[in-house]
């Protein structure tokens, strides 16, 4: 199994966590993940821990799409992929949602299947360098129509002057059934939401069809699958758990409108509709405490690495019979890290093939239960 480590996006400053990050590299880490949101920006910590480390491979988790154009993130992965040294850097994308792409960016919501597809293409096609890039998609024109608003007709088809890595993988971020499926198709690797061990049942089949519609033999081979799951080590399993309620509670009951909240179906859909219901109105009211209360034990348990050295190595068993090629753990705590690298290194991970074989011989069942 490889391990990632994920160091997420800033609060109020950005102080990377560099020690950690050069422990996770003097393990035997494969990668090491930045986010965004409305703070920090997630490729520019790459640059710096590009030049502060010397083999770990640097990954967005994820690079929101309404925060630069195709062309532009493709400049921003290829630069720090070139300063890095070629085939260390991972370009995780991800849609966000429609709070953060209208009311930070302001950019219109749309229909961010087809923009995620067009944005990937037009990537793929700055990465291979094989003509003047041209893309006539559903969301996303190159170059701008000279008949739209505000056109000055003298766009033109462009090459990048840089002479990029044509094998740059792209990973998508997705826990629906059209991106995971997108991911299969367009996507060197998978960022999946809120997973939790049996999910390869529900994901597998949806890359399956993925590969078909890529054609030209894609398969398992090469393509990657790495869920970020919170791990700390300590004796005092419900502490831990409750210390993860108010981040669960913030994109369960806030994390999104009403209406439209991926995080709040996500629950629904493992078996908690009630709770979910519950923590969206005490978020959304103001009582956050109330909210973070209202977080079932059970719903994270299945969800992260908690507990003393033993019940971590007994529970990491389920996640290497998964089906997922890496883990990314977020952690700031060194025995984690350390317990993390032992534990992967003790128990191998089986494989997507396998698990879904394995987990088409048992009882379908409902999460909850």
């Amino acid at each position: 199994m490889k391990l990632g480590l994920s160091i997420g996006y800033s609060g109020r400053s950005l102080e990377l966590p560099l020690d950690t990050v050069l422990l996770a590299e003097q393990l035997g880490y494969d990668s090491v993940w930045t986010a965004e949101a409305y703070g920090s920006d997630a490729i520019t910590p790459l640059a710096y821990l590009a030049a502060k480390t010397d083999r770990i491979r640097l990954g967005t988790a994820v690079m929101q799409l309404a925060g630069r154009t195709a062309a532009m993130c493709a400049m921003q992965v290829q630069t720090v992929d070139a300063l890095a040294g070629r085939g260390r850097v991972v370009a995780g994308l991800g849609v966000s949602g429609p709070q953060i792409v209208e009311g930070w960016y302001g950019e219109p919501w749309g229909k961010p299947y087809w923009r995620l597809r067009d944005y990937v293409t037009i990537m793929g096609k700055i990465f291979a360098r094989e003509s003047p890039v041209e893309h006539d998609g559903h969301e996303i024109v190159l170059p701008y129509p000279a008949d739209a608003p505000g056109a000055s007709g003298l766009g033109k088809p462009l090459m990048s002057i840089l002479h990029p890595n044509p094998a740059l993988p792209i990973w998508l971020g997705a826990g629906g059934p059209a991106m995971t499926r997108l991911a299969g198709e367009l996507g060197q690797g998978l960022l999946p939401l809120r997973m939790w061990p049996d999910s390869m049942a529900e994901i597998g089949p949806l890359l399956m069809e993925g590969f078909a519609r890529a054609g030209g033999g894609k398969s398992w081979t090469g393509f990657e699958i790495q869920p970020t799951i919170d791990v700390l080590v300590t004796d005092d399993v419900e502490g831990a758990l409750a210390a993860i309620k108010p981040r669960i509670a913030l994109y369960v009951g806030g994390m999104g409108a009403r209406e439209q909240n991926y995080h709040n179906a996500q629950m629904v859909k493992a078996g908690y509709s009630d709770e979910a219901a519950q923590i969206q109105e005490f978020f959304l009211a103001g009582r956050k405490a109330e909210a973070a209360d209202a977080v079932p034990d059970a719903y994270i348990d299945g969800r992260v690495l908690v507990g003393p050295p033993d019940r971590i190595r007994e529970r990491y068993v389920a996640w290497a019979e998964s089906g997922i090629t890496g883990l990314t753990v977020n952690s700031t705590q060194p025995a984690a890290l350390r317990l993390m690298a032992e534990v992967a290194a003790e128990t191998p991970a089986i494989g997507p093939v396998k698990a879904m074989e394995r987990l088409a011989q048992k009882p379908a069942v409902q999460e909850r239960a």
